[in-house]
């Protein structure tokens, strides 16, 4: 076989993956909010509760500012990130039993499941972080972000963080029943780790190293710098952090390819 036939077999795979991915997604929209009544816009509307209480929320308990900086658009560039992190790993525990039946579908994958599942997440995310922060930014309580390239880099790396992370929780809950019930816990425990409400800067520099191991963290400071520029005085190491969510991918697709043995089809 010559390359470019390769090239043409390889491509008409990812085609084939991309219709099933798509097709899954819409499955995943029907069968968790209905057909009827728009019951699909709780994809962007469930992160939008989420997403805008909070920042009303702390917006009017808190002070308008901290550390000079505005207390909306802190509470927004962090909790989007984290709502998107919280749902993609969420709604990965036991994604292939309730879906093992769709295996016996030769061009359905475990791969294929999850990455469905992570998507409907990160776009149902995105949109409602867009919704808000234009919200926010009509009604005066935030500014336009000033470095629109970092805050996409930022956001990009996060993408692929929860997508890594969907992955590994996904197969680890039909590996053991102890990670079913222990990721809700792990999540609230690990709150303090995701940068959500604070920065790096913020805290005295010999504990800063701790939070920057965190891919989340370095996420959100990008995400910040872009949002406020060199006011943020943002902490984060891209070079570190590409191969860190590089290992995570690895690792959550090798877990994925082994999970298939685990999967208790109802």
């Amino acid at each position: 076989m010559t390359i470019s036939e390769q090239l043409r077999e390889l491509r008409t795979d990812f085609k084939v993956q991309a219709q099933v991915i798509y097709a899954l997604i819409m499955r995943e929209i029907h069968t968790r909010y209905g057909r009827e009544n728009l019951g699909f816009l709780w994809v962007l509307g469930e992160p939008i509760l989420f997403c805008a209480g909070v920042a009303i929320l702390w917006t009017a308990i808190r002070p308008s500012h901290e550390h000079g900086l505005p207390m909306t658009a802190i509470v927004v560039t962090g909790y989007v990130p984290l709502t998107m992190w919280r749902h993609c790993m969420g709604h990965a525990i036991k994604a292939f039993e309730s879906n093992g039946s769709l295996l016996f579908h030769r061009q359905v994958t475990p791969t294929s499941i999850i990455l469905a599942r992570a998507f409907l997440e990160i776009i149902g995310t995105i949109m409602a972080g867009i919704l808000v922060t234009c919200g926010a930014i009509f009604t005066g309580f935030m500014k336009p972000p000033q470095y629109y390239s970092m805050l996409y880099l930022g956001l990009g790396f996060h993408i692929f963080f929860c997508i890594s992370f969907a992955m590994i929780f996904a197969s680890l809950s039909e590996m053991s029943d102890l990670i079913e019930k222990a990721v809700t816990v792990f999540g609230y425990l690990a709150l303090p780790f995701t940068g959500a409400f604070s920065m790096v800067d913020w805290l005295p520099p010999k504990y800063r190293w701790y939070m920057m191991l965190s891919p989340s963290v370095e996420n959100i400071e990008m995400i910040r710098e872009g949002q406020f520029g060199l006011n943020a005085h943002a902490h984060y190491d891209i070079f570190y952090n590409f191969w860190i969510t590089l290992l995570l991918l690895i690792i959550g697709f090798y877990l994925t390819k082994r999970v298939r043995p685990f999967i208790l089809v109802q």
